[in-house]
């Protein structure tokens, strides 16, 4: 039973992979995605920075 290692196996290495050329479409694309995701940043921050207006909260009825 001496032909089984113990303990944690590495992985193997995969092969480093080609860069491709882009073309003109998929860097507009990236472009665009960019442009939408710091839109969205932007809007979510805007929204955040909101909050509930002040002196809010839960309205209540006159009876005491």
């Amino acid at each position: 039973m001496s032909g089984r290692q113990g303990g944690k196996l590495k992985p193997l290495k995969a092969p480093k992979k080609d860069k491709k050329e882009e073309t003109d479409d998929e860097i507009a694309f990236k472009e665009k995605k960019k442009a939408e995701a710091e839109a969205l940043k932007a809007a979510r921050e805007k929204a955040l920075k909101g909050g509930a207006p002040a002196g809010g909260g839960i309205k209540k009825s006159g009876k005491k």
